[in-house]
């Protein structure tokens, strides 16, 4: 019987595992409604620009200043709701921890892949109660390079004893999760259900997805495929 070709699974978080832009958004929209104006995509759009990252605070400061709403009292008000909500409204896509798991028995190496820093991946993971069902989880702060930098797949793969063509890579972005996996040798599984990114011109996407998913339960059935024996059936 031949060994089993994937021996490993390396989720990106956000957007894959669930819907975190729908959080960002409640987030925004709480914010707004505590200041009485503005717009929560408008908002949600200084948190997309380059200047601060999509997690930093300071986007919020700079939206207020916009306003002429700053102050130290309001910025750390809106601070404090916009971290509140962010958290209470994340939510799993559907069958996401049932599937985990279940790779979880196929004895597969688990872990996931996040520029998230180790804070807000770990509050995000316990929020929809994911911690049980991986074994690595790799963010910003241990490797400082955020993908698509091959630097953090890299990373992931030594740390888990994995060789890239032996490991799926799921994630919803295909700038920043197909093409650097596909470009190091890994299998890239694209969860076009989750991609919120704004259209990628062609010339920035040179690698096209192994796989297409628009259900997270679709990957059972990837595997499975990926894993079968000459032996199978006979």
């Amino acid at each position: 019987m031949k060994e089993k070709k994937i021996k490993g699974v390396i989720f990106d978080m956000d957007n894959t595992l669930f819907d975190f832009v729908k959080a960002k958004i409640a987030a925004c929209t709480a914010i707004v409604e505590h200041i009485g104006t503005g717009d929560p995509h408008e908002l949600l759009s200084y948190f997309r620009r380059d200047k601060y990252g999509f997690e930093d605070v300071e986007n919020i400061s700079d939206y207020l200043a916009e306003y002429g709403l700053h102050s130290e009292e309001i910025f750390q008000e809106c601070c404090t709701i916009y971290q509140r909500e962010k958290i209470q409204t994340i939510e799993l896509y559907p069958d996401v921890k049932r599937t985990m798991l279940e790779l979880k028995s196929m004895e597969l190496s688990i872990g996931i892949l996040t520029d998230a820093d180790k804070m807000n991946a770990r509050k995000r993971l316990q929020k929809v109660d994911l911690c049980g069902c991986f074994d690595s989880l790799f963010t910003f702060d241990m490797t400082g390079r955020k993908k698509p930098s091959h630097e953090p797949f890299m990373y992931a793969l030594g740390s888990m004893g994995l060789e890239a063509h032996e490991t799926l890579f799921v994630g919803d972005s295909l700038r920043r999760d197909i093409s650097p996996s596909k470009q190091i040798g890994m299998l890239a599984v694209y969860a076009v259900y989750g991609d919120c990114n704004p259209p990628v011109d062609s010339q920035f996407v040179e690698e096209k997805p192994d796989h297409v998913i628009s259900n997270f339960r679709d990957l059972l059935t990837i595997i499975l495929n990926g894993n079968k024996c000459e032996n199978d059936g006979i």
